[in-house]
């Protein structure tokens, strides 16, 4: 679980970040989790946009992708969330 003062800075770090990881109108499938997951282990903080076609609510599929790879849900403003899971391997981001 991140505290406060940890989700502020993934919070900075990511309003520089592009959206990588696009979830669309098939919602969350088997490749998007496969693909959040490799870059999760590459990167530890991905920044995402669910599209507009996509039924569901935002929230809720930021909420249902961090569930299925272990990851914590920093964040989701509009149609973009935010994802930080610690790399196994090679950790790079510290965090405060």
């Amino acid at each position: 679980m991140l505290t406060g003062k940890q989700k502020r800075f993934l919070r900075s770090l990511g309003n520089e970040m592009e959206p990588i990881l696009f979830v669309g109108k098939e919602e969350v499938t088997k490749n998007v989790i496969k693909q959040a997951d490799e870059v999760l282990e590459a990167r530890e903080f991905i920044k995402g946009r669910v599209l507009q076609n996509c039924a569901d609510h935002p929230k809720n599929i930021a909420s249902g992708l961090a569930e299925a790879v272990q990851a914590e849900l920093v964040q989701v403003i509009g149609r973009n969330f935010l994802l930080y899971r610690p790399s196994k391997e090679k950790p790079q981001i510290e965090l405060p």
